[in-house]
C-alpha cells in the first residue's frame, strides 16, 4: 500500500472516531482477543472516549518505555494521541510529549483530545515517521504504537528515531513481526488481517535496523500470537551514553581522515601498537567488521574525537563469536571517559551481533589501555614476551579478553 493510501486510510478512520463510531484497523476478531486497540491499557478512565476510541496498537508502549519526571517523549504515528496523552501525563509538567503524525485529521483529532484532557505539556506535529520535523538529540525517549511496520522505508525510520534521541535515549514500541518460516501466502493474508500494510519485519531483521543504526541492548520480547509466524511484541533499545557534548553513533565513510588521523596520533606514541603508520582508508575498512565500528563525535562540531572497530580473529565459522578490538582517543581528548563509552558500547553492540568474546593485545607499557579494559570486565590471559621488535627493542604484549555472561 503506498504512502497516500495509508494517509488516507487512517484520516478516514480518525473521522469515524471523531463523530462516535466504533474504528478499527484490523480484523474484528483481534479485538475481541483483547490483541488491539484500547484493550491493551489498563489506565484511560482519565482520556476523552475519542482518544480512547481511536487507538489502534498493538500494544502499550508506554507501559514500558519507563518515563520519567521531566523527560522529553516523541510517540512516532501518534494517531488520535492516546500515548501522548499519557506519556505527558508521566512525564509530568516539566516534562514534554509530542506526537508524530501525516495525517492532517488525526492530529486534529489528537490536539482536540489534548485540549479536552487539559494537556498542557503535548504538542503534535505533522510528519512522517522517516524525516521527523525535530533536531538531533532532542529527545529522551521515542516511543510507537504498531506503525514502524506500516513504513516502507523502515530503516530510514529507525534512524531518524535514532537521531533525535539524545544520548542514552530511549527505544521502546509496540510492532508487528514475524517469527520463523511459514508460507509466504498465509503470512501475508495473516499480516493484512492485522493491517500490516507494508509488511512486518522479522525478529531478526528488526534486531539488525536497530544495531545498524546505531542501538545498543536490542530487545524483541513477543506478546501475542496472531498465527503463521506473526506477532506483537515489544521492541526495546538504546541510544549509547556518551559524556557531556558526545554523541557514540557508527562510524561513517566521511569519517575517514579523522578517524586515521587518531589512529596515526596513537600510533606516534609507540605504545598502541606494532604498527607504525595508519592504512589508507580502503585498507582500514577492508581489515575491519563493517557493523562494528564506532566513533564518539562532538554533538556541537561534529568533530570525531575517537573511535573503537573490530576483526575477526578467523575466517572458521567455529570462531564467528570471537572478535580482535582496537580503540583510539584523540591525543587532547584523553583521561575524559571517551575510551569507556566508546568500550562500553562496542561490548552491548557485540553482544547484539552474536559475539561471545573480545580480546585484544596491550603493550604492558600502556598502563590506561589496561585499566580501561578492566574496568569493563576483561580479564589477562597471559602475557607474550618479545613477540616482536618495534622501534628496534623487544616487546611484550599482555593478551585480554572479555567473555560475554550472555553466551
Amino acid at each position: 500500500m503506498a504512502y497516500d493510501e495509508i494517509v488516507d486510510r487512517y484520516s478516514r478512520l480518525a473521522r469515524a472516531a471523531a463523530v462516535g463510531q466504533a474504528v478499527t484497523d484490523c480484523g474484528p476478531d483481534a479485538f475481541e482477543q483483547g490483541s488491539f486497540g484500547s484493550a491493551a491499557y489498563d489506565d484511560t478512565g482519565a482520556l476523552p472516549e475519542a482518544a480512547v476510541r481511536a487507538s489502534l496498537g498493538c500494544g502499550n508502549p508506554v507501559a514500558v518505555a519507563e518515563l520519567r519526571a521531566g523527560e522529553t517523549v516523541l510517540d512516532l504515528g501518534s494517531g488520535g494521541g492516546i500515548d501522548v496523552l499519557l506519556s505527558a501525563r508521566r512525564v509530568g509538567p516539566h516534562g514534554k510529549a509530542y506526537g508524530l503524525d501525516a495525517s492532517p485529521d488525526m492530529l486534529a483529532l489528537a490536539r482536540r483530545n489534548a485540549e479536552q484532557a487539559g494537556v498542557a505539556n503535548a504538542e503534535f506535529l505533522q510528519g512522517a515517521i522517516e524525516d521527523v520535523p525535530l533536531p538531533d538529540r532532542a529527545v529522551d525517549v521515542v516511543i510507537s504504537n504498531c506503525v514502524i511496520n506500516l513504513s516502507d522505508d523502515k530503516a530510514g525510520a529507525l534512524a531518524e528515531a535514532f537521531r533525535v534521541l539524545r544520548p542514552g535515549g530511549r527505544f521502546g514500541v509496540s510492532d508487528v513481526v514475524t517469527d520463523g518460516d511459514a508460507d509466504p501466502g498465509r503470512r501475508t493474508r495473516v499480516e493484512r488481517r492485522i493491517g500490516c500494510a507494508t509488511g512486518a519485519l522479522s525478529v531478526a531483521a528488526y534486531r539488525e535496523l536497530l544495531r545498524r543504526a546505531g542501538f545498543v541492548g536490542v530487545r524483541v520480547t513477543l506478546t501475542a500470537d496472531h498465527g503463521e509466524g506473526v506477532h506483537s511484541a515489544i521492541v526495546q533499545a538504546a541510544k549509547p551514553a556518551a559524556g557531556t557534548g558526545l554523541e557514540i553513533r557508527p562510524m561513517r565513510d566521511g569519517d575517514a581522515d579523522q578517524v586515521l588521523a587518531i589512529y596515526q596520533a596513537g600510533l606516534d606514541t609507540g605504545e598502541a601498537s606494532f604498527e607504525t603508520t595508519a592504512p589508507s582508508w580502503e585498507g582500514f575498512t577492508a581489515g575491519k567488521l563493517p557493523d562494528l565500528r564506532y566513533v564518539a563525535a562532538d554533538t556541537r562540531t561534529g568533530e570525531v574525537v575517537g573511535w573503537v572497530a573490530a576483526s575477526a580473529v578467523s575466517s572458521r565459522c567455529v570462531y564467528a563469536g570471537v572478535v580482535e578490538h582496537s580503540v583510539y582517543v584523540h591525543p587532547g581528548c584523553q583521561a575524559q571517559g571517551i575510551g569507556r563509552a566508546l568500550l562500553s558500547a562496542f561490548v552491548a553492540a557485540g553482544e547484539d551481533a552474536g559475539v561471545w568474546t573480545i580480546q585484544s593485545g596491550i603493550f604492558p607499557e600502556n598502563a590506561a589501555s589496561l585499566a580501561l579494559h578492566r574496568a569493563l570486565g576483561f580479564r589477562v590471559v597471559g602475557t607474550r614476551e618479545r613477540i616482536g621488535r618495534h622501534h628496534g627493542r623487544w616487546r611484550d604484549v599482555v593478551l585480554v579478553e572479555r567473555r560475554s555472561p550472555l553466551f
